[in-house]
């Protein structure tokens, strides 16, 4: 009987090891498949800026897509920041928008990204799935473009992908979503990609 009694024990703490273990793995799949998912629209946007070089600057715009208090224009200069993603209002069909101050395909690219972040990619009923939790989108503008002839510097962006994490690790070094994911940054996760548009004007 004394045998059987120290058997369960054994099996009992085997298995509350086997469920710790459990745990683990899950959080480090979900870990993984934000990561995965953050990567692949950072590329998106990075393409989209490529394919439309020649208006690459209204990528960061002066305005935004309805974004609420935690998302205010940057400044009106010719280097800023502007966020998309859940920290944005609805901004519907990215079709039917219009602004006077962006061309229609931009404007249909940063909507489209902007929804993506949000999940719309993938619904379970209502609710869209599709995406990380929480997940920012920034569009940095580090050099302006300069077709000067003897200067000609190329127009460079950093477009970054923020999402809150499962567990606290380093705090990123990317300024993207900080602040947006509780008082601890190290639960704030960011994958960035740099882009550059080269000159075409100055020889």
């Amino acid at each position: 009987m004394l045998e059987v009694l120290v058997t369960i024990v054994i099996l009992a703490f085997g298995m509350l090891g086997l469920a710790g273990l459990q745990s683990k793995i899950f959080t480090s799949e979900m870990e993984s498949y934000q990561r995965a998912q953050a990567v692949v629209l950072a590329n998106d946007m990075v393409e989209r800026i490529t394919a439309n070089r020649t208006v690459d600057a209204k990528y960061v715009p002066t305005i935004n897509l309805g974004c609420n208090p935690n998302c205010a224009p940057p400044p009106a200069t010719s280097i800023g920041e502007t966020t998309y993603g859940t920290a944005t209002a609805n901004v519907g069909d990215c079709v039917s928008k219009t602004t006077p101050t962006l061309p229609p395909g931009v404007l249909r690219d940063l909507c489209e990204w902007s929804n993506t972040l949000k999940g719309a990619a993938e619904t379970s009923g209502a609710s869209k799935v599709g995406g990380m939790v929480g997940a920012l989108g920034c569009i940095t503008q580090i050099q302006a473009k300069d077709e000067t002839l003897g200067v000609c510097k190329p127009s460079i962006y950093m477009v970054s992908v923020a999402w809150q994490g499962l567990n606290a690790t380093s705090i990123p070094s990317a300024s993207c979503g900080q602040g947006s994911f509780g008082s601890d940054d190290r639960f704030r996760r960011v994958v960035s990609a740099r882009v550059s548009i080269g000159t075409y004007k100055c020889y």
